[in-house]
């Protein structure tokens, strides 16, 4: 019986994960899965080795690591190609569920590679719902590699770009992805935080467009952006004291 009983408990919590990584349950719903659950490792390597032998619920935790990274590098692209006419989470919700049902094609083996490999699916959906908006029926490969290759650059941006500017060199030789820690640092801002700070560093706006885009003074935007620099700093230094 206390077999079965543990069985039941593993089935259970591998599919609570999958569903919180695939949408079906609410990402603020984790919570109540972690506390009714025993304690589950968080690193991304050892979940990524576990998810590679096939542990359902392990691939479930380890995409859902991502959420606001690539919610964030979505959320650029649609500004630039779909004029917010999508819904970034759409995006990601979409892009989990082709890693979960191709994960057995993935040949990587660290945290690096699995991001490369994700930004790829996300770029195809990407590029998929483009097309749609525009009313084209063939795939364009060559869209496609443009937008890889965006988000890339994206990704780049927030490791040499951003994250050099809140993180001590200490904290940038973590084994960690720099991107993956700043974009979940981003989401935990106010609105308009994480706002100045996508404009100014990450579409690489001078002040007077950022202002003009906010509906802001140009003196206004400057303290708005040393304010959440600053913040996110402090949310910087308290997730590498974390890991």
């Amino acid at each position: 019986m206390e077999i079965h009983r543990r069985h039941r408990v593993r089935m259970g919590k591998s599919l609570a994960y999958a569903a919180v990584s695939l949408g079906f349950i609410r990402p603020d719903h984790q919570m109540t899965i972690d506390r009714e659950c025993s304690p589950m490792v968080a690193d991304p390597q050892t979940l990524l080795d576990r998810a590679r032998t096939g542990d359902g619920e392990a691939l479930g935790r380890l995409l859902d690591l991502y959420r606001q990274y690539l919610g964030l590098l979505a959320r650029m692209q649609i500004g630039r190609r779909l004029q917010g006419k999508l819904d970034a989470s759409d995006l990601v919700q979409e892009a989990f569920l082709d890693a979960h049902r191709h994960f057995a094609d993935f040949r990587g083996t660290n945290e690096s590679q699995l991001l490369r490999w994700l930004r790829r699916i996300l770029a195809a959906k990407i590029t998929d719902q483009w097309r749609r908006y525009l009313g084209a029926k063939q795939r364009d490969v060559r869209q496609e590699q443009a937008v890889v290759a965006d988000l890339d650059r994206s990704s780049a941006l927030l490791t040499v770009g951003l994250a050099a500017s809140v993180s001590s060199p200490s904290q940038q030789a973590s084994s960690r992805e720099q991107a993956v820690l700043l974009a979940d640092a981003l989401s935990r801002l106010p609105d308009h935080y994480r706002d100045v700070l996508i404009l100014r560093h990450l579409e690489g706006l001078p002040f007077p467009q950022v202002a003009s885009r906010m509906g802001r003074s140009v003196d206004s935007v400057e303290k708005l952006w040393l304010r959440a620099l600053g913040r996110l700093r402090e949310l910087m230094g308290a997730a590498h004291e974390s890991t």
